[in-house]
């Protein structure tokens, strides 16, 4: 029963908050929301105990969720060690969050829905990570697409805020489209799609091709890509990226839950679900690799330049999932897991204290407007920086640099091509991450202040109790995630206990040792990250602490490599250019040429008219009369006869 309450919990407080949070006085569905997930927190916690430590494995069967000729598929929970973990990440961070939004929403007249919004949103990502087939999981996978909507789109009366919403909504369903393929392939090829079937049979699959379009490709290759198609949307990959930092039109506390630590995480936790799959489709695993890496650097040079506070956070957040891809690129799953626990705390700590920083400056996310605030919100400068160490790999005291070391010394140890490549980037990145993190710290706290109005700095304070309580649980968690010695007691993820840790819910080839041969690389190596992210503190330092009129005179001078990567690539106007623009204008001739000049146009009235006048006289003959009905049949068989007789039908 502990694991249906963890999944149902957050689904009855959005059921009750949505539907009676109006009747439930003035904090009554935000409280009832916030205790549920908070109750269903607790319990993850227990569960991951049982599970990864006392090695505690099921599948709990719920009921009959399609029952359709071969297709049969229940609603099963799948409880092992991948599972326990993403249900701590998911339950503890979320009802932090929910927590956090008591004050954050403290003045919105709608707050029964967005709390609502919220649970709806936990409990589609608990369905999605406690699937045990991949329609379950494509029902969660679905489910959080919605809610991400919502919840994108809750200040419904800016346009911003819908044209964002729409935008990643449409974006995802481009992913979704390769995933639901996917799932079509695996139920074609193994008549089935429970994973405990499919996995066990893929091995008789590697190798073997079927026709797809046109072409015999690779079963297991085949359906590797499109099911990394799907994460590639949803965890906003390069190319499939651009949703993400629009996505930040929504209220703070959805940045943090959504695009920090949960939703975009999903994309991982398929491919780490299934590396029985990927662990035989190399090529598969080769293009998951260069991806990842591709967007770890991408979005770092991207984050260079940024000047919304949460957009800054939003591009690291692509650069980290691509870490994780890269990692898992080169089967060093486990490190993708372990950066994907670690970075839910410091990232969801980064976007809350974003958070408090937004709502001390009374909305204001521009740090060119900001500066001086390390006065002001003391305790909100502290918790930020202690994330901006973790985030940027701060040697041994913060878990971010356990974890990302962890993934930067495993693709150099592939001795691979594309795992060159990704270390290369990585390293790249690193510099680049500390950079752009620093570069916010500085802009934002230090300095002068540079707003409109100094007075805007007189009311200015700490966020509330309510608000920082849960920013001091995710900086305990920034900081002790990672440590080898937490890991002793709440699970080996990387450590040499691995193996046993993990139980079986990773599959991995005797041959992929990525993880186990990171001891042997070069000495130079395992120093590089550290080396890069003290190089990109330095030279925030020197730019925004102690030269802090350069950067504005770079600005100004807009040189071509700066307009490029604040223009973010130009993917914006490049799909603009190749999909928006063309489907207005064929949209637009549908309705000036097909509906306005033909439709409306011939004719007298148009043919719309003469259609329906036409229609008009044809409902006469329905009269109601039997006889003119029997007439009418009597009529036909004559015409019958007569077409057969007089041989009109040899």
């Amino acid at each position: 029963m502990l694991y249906e309450l963890i999944v149902f919990f957050p689904l009855a407080g959005a059921i009750i908050a949505g539907l009676f949070g109006r009747y439930m006085g003035k904090h009554g569905a935000e409280y009832l929301a916030t205790f549920f997930l908070c109750v269903s927190a607790v319990f993850s916690l227990w569960a991951f105990y049982e599970v990864a430590l006392q090695h505690h494995t099921e599948t709990v069967h719920l009921f009959s969720f399609l029952d359709s000729g071969e297709l049969q598929v229940d609603w099963a929970l799948r409880i092992d060690t991948l599972t326990a973990v993403m249900l701590v990440v998911v339950t503890v961070v979320s009802s932090l969050v929910h927590v956090y939004s008591i004050g954050y929403m403290e003045h919105d007249e709608h707050r029964p829905r967005f709390f609502s919004y919220l649970s709806l949103f936990t409990f589609a990502m608990l369905a999605l990570v406690t699937s045990d087939n991949f329609v379950q999981m494509f029902f969660g996978w679905e489910g959080v697409g919605l809610a991400s909507y919502l919840l994108i789109g809750f200040w419904y009366t800016r346009p911003s805020a819908n044209a964002a919403a729409i935008k990643a909504f449409v974006v995802n369903r481009v992913g979704d489209f390769g995933f639901a393929l996917g799932l079509m392939a695996i139920f074609f090829v193994f008549r089935s799609l429970d994973f405990t079937t499919v996995f066990e049979a893929a091995g008789s699959k590697a190798g073997q091709t079927f026709n797809f379009a046109g072409y015999d490709v690779d079963i297991l290759t085949t359906i590797c890509l499109l099911l990394f198609m799907g994460a590639m949307g949803k965890s906003a990959q390069f190319m499939l990226h651009t949703w993400l930092p629009d996505a930040m039109e929504g209220p703070t506390p959805v940045s943090a839950l959504i695009h920090a630590a949960t939703m975009v995480t999903a994309g991982v936790f398929l491919v780490c679900r299934c590396s029985p799959l990927f662990e035989l489709a190399p090529t598969a695993l080769a293009f998951v690799t260069i991806i990842g890496a591709t967007t770890a650097f991408f979005a770092a040079t991207v984050g260079l330049f940024q000047n919304d506070i949460k957009r800054v956070i939003a591009y690291s957040t692509c650069s980290q999932l691509g870490y994780m891809f890269a990692a898992a690129g080169v089967s060093a799953y486990q490190a993708a897991m372990f950066h994907l626990f670690t970075h839910a705390f410091f990232k969801a700590l980064l976007f809350l204290g974003a958070g408090a920083v937004i709502h001390a400056l009374h909305d204001e996310q521009d740090m060119r407007k900001m500066g001086a605030l390390y006065k002001i919100i003391p305790w909100t400068y502290i918790l930020m920086c202690v994330g901006t160490l973790s985030l940027t790999g701060f040697p041994v005291f913060f878990s971010g640099f356990w974890s990302k070391d962890a993934i930067i010394e495993s693709t150099l140890a592939a001795h691979s091509t594309v795992g060159t490549y990704a270390f290369v980037l990585l390293v790249i990145a690193a510099g680049m991450t500390s950079f752009y993190s620093w570069r916010l710290i500085f802009m934002t706290f230090h300095g002068r202040y540079k707003g409109d109005n100094v007075h805007d700095l007189d009311h200015a304070h700490d966020a509330p109790t309510v608000m920082w309580i849960p920013l001091m649980i995710l900086a305990a968690g920034a900081v002790i995630a990672g440590w080898p010695l937490f890991a002793n007691y709440f699970g080996h993820f990387i450590t040499e206990e691995h193996v046993a840790f993990w139980h079986g819910a990773i599959a991995q080839l005797p041959a992929h040792n990525a993880l186990e041969a990171r001891e042997a690389i070069p000495e130079w190596a395992k120093f590089s990250p550290t080396v890069m992210m003290l190089l990109g503190y330095i030279i925030a330092w020197y730019y925004y602490i102690d030269h802090p009129e350069l950067p504005a005179k770079l600005a100004a001078r807009r040189g071509p490599l700066y307009l490029f990567l604040y223009n973010k690539w130009y993917f914006d106007e490049l799909y603009d250019l190749i999909f928006v623009r063309p489907a207005k204008w064929i949209g637009r001739q549908l309705w000036k040429l097909g509906d306005g000049k033909i439709i409306d146009g011939i004719g007298p009235d148009g043919v719309a008219a003469g259609v329906v006048d036409w229609t008009r006289q044809v409902v006469k003959l329905q009269s109601g009369y039997v006889y003119h009905y029997a007439f009418a049949m009597l009529l036909g068989v004559v015409i019958f006869v007569t077409y057969f007789v007089g041989g009109f039908g040899q």
